[in-house]
């Protein structure tokens, strides 16, 4: 049978939908090209916004109306979340939490004996383990992801994750070794190592996160980046460690969320203003033209405009390489859902457009700051405008003249010019 499998959210669902497409595979099931082919479809869904779970509703819809016969799969984060009261979508055929997903073939198997719909979300638990699954090629890229934790102890105020995830549970560092030989072996040239709260690894199983990140950089040579990271577990000796190894990519995505104390702390994350700028120093001061990268959220419960204006002041102190400004959405079951203060929609969106304003200023100075470098870019693509297309180990985006040969391979690059989201660049 053909499947086809949507992805909405992180990284870390882009390797959990390949995992289950391994699973699959291994059980005789095709990968469809074309969703018009699918006789099963899976929706590997996002819940961190109201607007992630709109884009799965709105598929779900037009999967069923595209193709009417195909059987329908949620899952990911909002499936998970359904088990407190979220409606449950009536044209998804099966609706699978976030456990037990590597066994989806036998979950369909279950379903084909009568085609009765299922709904199956286990919930979390405090003794609960991590589920090694298994994925050694990503179709159609040329860098893989190997996510090595899963889960989040840290309940902010704002965020169901904790609820869709679990407690923090991680893999062996010999699983990660393991892994990552298998990619070198298949031919990648760069992993993305990623988690839910992926600096908390090793956390329950009595290891560091450095211990995880030393165990892929001396697992083969090839290009080791990390996904989204949460600043307060980056102190002074993990980054030296970082840094001790050649094939560690000097790209930073630390979480912010907000540059005011004040909203911080009503949001419960677990730093300063102050502290998340150190941080960034001894990034800066240990990694030469190291990329910070964050998220920022606009309109959270009770910000008031002195607020703002102060969480603005500080993305533009800080001069990150690139931020995503999003609107706060509230989350039913978290407690800044029912706290005061909540903003209009039109405050939110003004925000968001000023500080995306800043974000970009930032971004072309970051830019114009690679100029002039020669950088090794994984070549990855040929894009519409006939440019060959790769990132630096710092992930900036380069287009170069190159030719076909060169895709999956790492090339010398002279960056001559900036462009609006790129850099363009010559073959040295």
């Amino acid at each position: 049978m053909r499947v086809k499998i949507y992805t909405l959210g992180c990284k870390v669902n882009q390797f959990e939908s390949q995992a289950m497409m391994a699973r699959l595979s291994q059980r005789g099931y095709d990968c469809a090209d074309d969703g018009a082919d699918a006789e099963i479809t899976i929706i590997n869904s996002c819940a961190v916004t109201a607007s992630s779970e709109s884009k799965a509703m709105k598929l779900i819809r037009r999967i069923r109306r595209e193709n009417p016969d195909t059987v329908i799969v949620l899952t990911g984060c909002m499936a998970q979340t359904m088990e407190n009261g979220t409606e449950k979508p009536e044209d998804a055929d099966i609706i699978l939490g976030n456990k037990r997903r590597g066994n989806i073939d036998r979950v369909l198997e279950d379903y084909f004996k009568d085609r009765r719909s299922i709904t199956f979300i286990e919930p979390y638990g405090k003794k609960d383990e991590y589920e090694n699954l298994e994925v050694t090629e990503f179709s159609g890229r040329t860098r893989a992801f190997l996510k090595i934790e899963d889960g989040c102890n840290r309940f902010c105020s704002y965020c169901i994750i904790p609820y869709a995830r679990g407690r923090v549970r991680s893999c062996t560092t010999e699983y990660i070794e393991k892994e990552i030989r298998a990619f070198a072996q298949n031919g990648y040239n760069e992993v993305v190592i990623v988690g839910i709260n992926l600096s908390c690894y090793g956390s329950d199983i009595g290891v560091s996160f450095a211990d995880g990140i030393k165990a892929a950089c001396t697992a083969a040579d090839v290009r080791i980046r990390l996904g989204s990271l949460e600043p307060e577990s980056m102190d002074i000796d993990t980054l030296r460690t970082f840094a001790s190894f050649r094939n560690f990519c000097p790209q930073f995505h630390l979480s912010l969320q907000s540059g005011c104390d004040r909203t911080l702390r009503r949001m419960n994350r677990h730093y300063t203003a102050a502290e998340y700028e150190k941080i960034v120093k001894d990034i800066r001061s240990i990694f030469e033209n190291a990329a910070i990268t964050t998220d920022v959220m606009v309109g959270f419960a009770g910000e008031s405009e002195e607020e703002f204006a102060e969480s603005l002041a500080f993305v533009e102190k800080i001069g990150f390489a690139k931020v995503h400004v999003f609107p706060y959405s509230r989350r039913p079951g978290t407690a800044a859902d029912k706290a005061d203060g909540h903003i209009p929609e039109e405050v939110k969106k003004r925000r968001a457009s000023v500080m995306a304003e800043a974000a970009q200023r930032s971004r072309k100075k970051f830019l114009e700051a690679q100029v002039g470098r020669i950088e090794p870019v994984l070549i990855e693509a040929r894009n519409k405008n006939g440019k060959y297309e790769g990132y630096t180990p710092n992930y900036t985006l380069v287009y170069v003249d190159a030719d076909e040969s060169m895709i999956n391979t790492i090339v010398n690059v002279r960056i001559t010019r900036a462009g609006e989201d790129n850099c363009f660049g010559e073959l040295c």
